[in-house]
């Protein structure tokens, strides 16, 4: 029971008995454990040298039992502390093996996936396995998981995984895309549409990514679909900012308290704008500064910045520099 504690078999019998006496003789825990008197002698020794014991005053010499918790307790942490630093240079090791493979063998890169169910599996462990964030392109007309049956998406986002999902226009052609997507926004997916989208793609954590190679499913060619799954490497690296760069055009998607699905900037057809923050998206775009656009306006600090806010909310843009660029897209400079 004490061998994580670095005891042996014999060594824990001589200590439990210590523990339940006052003090003993080495006579005594041979008498009682039918050691020979020189062994008993020697482990009581060993139990000195450990902090597990120690020896009395008392002729014959006797020893009495450290308490558990002085003993033991420092010696298990000292050994939990080794084995984490242990697994974690295992893990160090076992990386740096499969990034060597890697260079080596293409397999360790790329695993072709054949069929809509071997596709379903793998994406669904793709997703269970996610820890931070989850991209994807949907693009009309499933392969393999018709739209609504990705169950592991609602357990990803409840589990702090956050979801960015780009749909093509087309997608919301399909039987019930649009109740689908609403349900995945109001779980915390954040959305965006694009008119086009050039494949099929799931990345999690930047660190793996399926996609199709060859049309398959219901709706691509009659045979079954073949997929690649993809590990570290420049490819993924390149799907991943394919991903970045489809985002930063799309248009947000939001959802209204009545369940339809609007694009955001979309819900005016006349001028999302006003006289003063086009004025000022004006300013901003030219590079002047919030201060002396405040200056200029007559505004305070504070109000220039709630209305450029106001506007990259409109944009759906994360930065200013989206929404200079948004802003020239939509037509409002």
């Amino acid at each position: 029971m004490l061998e994580a504690a670095g005891l042996t078999a014999v060594e824990e019998t001589v200590y439990r008995l210590l523990i339940t006496t006052a003090s003993a003789t080495a006579d005594e825990i041979a008498s009682q454990t039918g050691l020979a008197p020189g062994e008993a002698e020697g482990i009581l020794a060993t139990l000195a040298t450990q902090g597990l014991a120690s020896p009395t005053d008392r002729q014959p010499r006797q020893f009495t039992a450290a308490s558990p918790d002085v003993a033991l307790l420092p010696r298990l942490q000292r050994n939990a502390d080794a084995l984490d630093q242990a697994r974690a240079a295992v893990t160090d090791l076992l990386e740096s093996y499969r990034s060597t493979r890697r260079r080596q063998d293409a397999g360790q890169l790329i695993e072709v996936i054949t069929g809509a169910g071997a596709l379903r599996q793998h994406l669904r462990q793709l997703q269970d396995n996610a820890r931070h964030e989850m991209l994807w392109f949907c693009k009309a007309q499933y392969v393999a998981m018709p739209s609504g049956s990705n169950g592991a998406e609602y357990e990803a986002l409840a589990r702090g995984v956050r979801y960015r999902v780009l749909y093509e226009r087309a997608f919301f052609d399909d039987d019930g895309a649009v109740d689908n997507v609403v349900r995945g926004v109001r779980a915390g997916e954040v959305a965006r549409s694009v008119p086009h989208l050039p494949l099929r793609l799931a990345v999690a954590d930047r660190a793996m990514a399926i996609c199709p190679l060859v049309p398959g499913g219901p709706y691509g060619s009659p045979s079954e679909p073949t997929a690649a799954l993809l590990r570290d490497s420049n490819l993924l690296e390149a799907l991943t900012a394919l991903f970045e760069r489809y985002w930063e055009d799309a248009v947000p998607l939001h959802v209204s308290d009545s369940g339809t699905v609007d694009a955001a900037g979309d819900a005016d057809d006349t001028d999302p704008l006003g006289e003063t923050d086009r004025r000022l998206l004006s300013l901003l775009v030219a590079g002047v500064a919030d201060k002396a656009i405040a200056s200029q306006m007559g505004l305070s600090r504070r109000t220039v910045q709630r209305h450029i806010q106001h506007m990259m909310t409109l944009a759906g843009a994360a930065t200013r520099m989206q929404l200079a660029w948004q802003a020239a897209r939509r037509g409002w400079l």
